[in-house]
């Protein structure tokens, strides 16, 4: 962050210095922060009152182990306080200001219901130039201020996820950011059980192109129709992509190796075709490399070197399909960061993919957030198992059960499918029943804690696949 005296903090988020801040309203701050156990000295410490935890109970020690002053809606004696009604509207507000009167970076806001982390992440590793880009899964009215934030004067290039818990959400974080590039990845039924009727979804992923001004561009994923509708909503230049000929960026002649990391041809408008070959493990990030490719190519990037970057790239995201070796030669899918209906899907398929001589288990927990859409999407997955031959399926939790039922019901199934109460009683199943070239794919919402099995059976020696 280029550094900002605490008078001029307070005037963009029409906050009060207190009497201990106005004696240093000529200090600079170097940065913001939430977490009083991760100071950035000389930051600003943001105090967020949440349901079990108050940031006002920590703004003295924030302060005391380096912080400059707090953000807050409670002066806390004795601490340089700057004081607003609401910190974390605050915080947007210095952000709004930030972007608008410090920044000249080219603004990427990336949202769909998946794939988001791992599309910014490639859209980082593509782009030549200096690049800011959020921390893990930074998509929230917190997290996107502070990641603008990050950047500063001599930043060419930020990289925002937008994530949303209703409509509006993304319009909010929209026009904090005033994105140049507007990156539409896809309309699932994640967060379905936060929105009033499905259609909302689409309603609230299409707020991204509308905020765009007429010289931005849409990047819109030409497979999905919902995201593919959005055009009529934009007035920004539209950029498609695809596996249809109808994209201006397309992928052809897909293929994926052994391990399940996918090859294809990628053209780009009138260009000839030029392969990639990523290394991350799952045909479905396909559609995020073109997204990533749509990006480089906006930003005036040559196909040959879009190729090569996004060959290049190593997965970066613990938790998202993350392949790992044992000691023991079982091959390990640890994807639990987080799990909705069309990531699930796309987990087993990529399971499929990677078959070896020996077995496929499929570990998976609850898929959060479903709402009415839970029990039949859980017997989906769980029909779906069966359908593509995966050889054990494990349920972990008591939400799962109707998908170890659907798999029972689904063919001739007997002992294949077996459910368990919690993640301590799948290690112990697993501990006994898995042998040297099996592959386990493990996968709920991270709320379930599945990556404790996955960290379970990734004993120290593990090497990365």
């Amino acid at each position: 962050m280029k550094p900002m005296p605490l008078s001029l903090i307070a005037s963009a988020c029409a906050g009060e210095l207190n009497p201990s801040a106005q004696s240093v309203a000529d200090v600079e701050a170097f940065g913001f922060f939430i977490d009083s156990r991760c100071v950035i000295p000389g930051g600003v410490f943001v105090a967020i009152s949440g349901d079990r935890v108050d940031g006002h109970d920590f703004a003295t020690a924030a302060v005391h182990d380096g912080a400059v002053a707090a953000l807050v809606s409670e002066e806390v004696d004795e601490v340089p306080c700057i004081v607003v009604a609401d910190t974390i509207a605050a915080l947007g507000d210095i952000a709004r200001w930030y972007r608008r009167n410090v920044l000249s970076a080219t603004v990427i806001g990336i949202t769909g219901s998946s794939g988001k982390t791992t599309t910014k992440n490639l859209i980082a590793d593509v782009l030549d130039g200096q690049v800011v880009a959020a921390q893990g899964s930074f998509n929230t009215e917190v997290g996107v201020p502070l990641t603008i934030l990050e950047a500063d004067e001599r930043t060419q290039f930020l990289v925002l996820e937008m994530g949303m818990r209703g409509l509006g959400h993304i319009a909010y974080l929209a026009e904090l950011a005033a994105p140049d590039i507007g990156v539409v990845l896809n309309v699932g039924s994640a967060h379905a059980g936060m929105m009033r009727h499905p259609a909302d979804i689409a309603s609230a992923k299409g707020e991204l192109v509308e905020a765009l001004p007429k010289n931005a561009y849409a990047v819109l994923n030409s497979d999905d129709p919902q995201v593919s509708q959005m055009e009529q909503r934009t007035q920004a230049k539209v950029l498609r992509f695809g596996i249809h000929e109808l994209a201006d960026v397309v992928a052809s002649d897909v293929t994926v190796d052994s391990m399940g990391r996918p090859h294809f041809d990628i053209g780009i408008g009138s260009d000839h075709p030029v392969r990639v070959a990523l290394k991350l493990h799952g045909e479905h990030f396909v559609e995020s490399a073109l997204a990533a490719a749509s990006v480089g190519h906006v930003c005036g990037m040559a196909p040959n070197r879009i190729a090569e970057r996004l060959s290049s790239a190593f997965p970066r995201s613990r938790g998202r399909m993350e392949v790992h070796t044992t000691e023991k030669g079982v091959t390990v899918i640890s994807d639990a960061y987080n799990a909705n209906p069309e990531s699930m899907r796309a987990a087993l398929k990529a399971l499929r993919s990677m078959s070896s001589e020996g077995r496929t288990w499929a570990v998976l927990g609850e898929m959060r957030e479903l709402g009415d859409l839970s029990l039949a999407e859980h017997d989906a997955i769980g029909r779906l198992v069966v359908r593509l031959d995966i050889s054990r399926l494990v349920c972990v939790g008591e939400a799962t059960k109707v998908m170890h039922l659907a798999a029972s019901n689904e063919g001739s199934w007997g002992e294949e499918s077996t459910w368990v109460p919690n993640t301590q009683a799948a290690i112990e199943f697993l501990d006994n029943h898995l042998q040297p070239g099996d592959t386990v794919l493990i996968k709920a919402s991270r709320a379930e804690g599945l990556d404790v099995v996955a960290n379970h059976l990734i004993e120290p020696g593990g090497s990365p696949a």
